[in-house]
């Protein structure tokens, strides 16, 4: 039962790392991508651990079950800080040490690659662990929410550390512009999705399933406009 479970959270992991794999007019080494894939895997154990120290030392702030009981600001901020910020900066650290001055960037999709294979190395382990507690409804449901997700904010956090790149050596301002937009842009898109679907309200939940469209939606074109583009950075 746990292989298949095991199998279950794997799917969409692998079907959405060859659909990104597959846009790549030149391929990136798979070594390469290995070794990012297993850095995603890392960086969730970076977040366990910065999430046990913040129930530590903050408790009462902390995002337990009582979550409910925070009202809307205050959970929004929360969740940004101690979900959102943490996870995506976790990612963008592992992208902007392993990928960002890899020789092997040489094209504005090739960053986008490399964010989103960093994210499926984070969603696998997170999906994995949350399919053999829940079991198959569940691995269904994450397969088409949660591991698609992590994939989108990698989308647009590599597509701002790819125009960071094309000014890093001539524009300082935007250079400085582009790269914060990497991590606050995909940090607000993971707020907004963990707040409605938190929020545990059939109002809240119909506005989320209308961003998740609208999020997917401008992955895929962001996809297919960068993937075109063959001018070298």
């Amino acid at each position: 039962m746990k292989f298949l479970l095991i199998t279950i959270s794997m799917i969409p992991v692998i079907l959405l790392g060859l659909y990104i794999y597959n846009k790549d007019t030149v391929k990136e080494p798979k070594s390469l991508l290995l070794i990012l894939f297993v850095s995603g895997l890392i960086s969730s154990f970076i977040v366990v651990i910065i999430n046990i120290l913040t129930a530590l030392i903050i408790p009462d702030l902390y995002l337990s079950d009582n979550y409910q009981n925070f009202g809307f600001f205050k959970l929004f901020i929360l969740i940004f800080l101690e979900i959102a910020l943490v996870e995506e900066l976790s990612k963008w650290i592992m992208i902007r040490t392993i990928g960002y001055h890899h020789k092997d960037f040489d094209q504005l999709y090739d960053i986008i690659v490399y964010s989103t294979f960093v994210a499926l190395g984070f969603a696998a382990i997170e999906n994995a662990l949350y399919v053999l507690q829940g079991g198959i409804t569940l691995g269904i449901y994450r397969a088409i929410f949660s591991v698609p997700g992590h994939v989108a904010f990698g989308v647009f956090m590599g597509y701002y550390l790819g125009l960071a790149k094309t000014v890093e050596k001539n524009d300082k301002t935007k250079y400085k512009l582009y790269m914060t937009l990497s991590i606050l842009v995909p940090t607000l898109l993971h707020t907004v999705y963990n707040f409605f679907l938190m929020k545990e309200n059939i109002w809240y939940l119909i506005v989320f399933l209308g961003f998740i469209i609208i999020l997917y939606v401008s992955a895929v074109k962001e996809i297919d406009k960068v993937s075109k583009i063959e001018t070298k950075v």
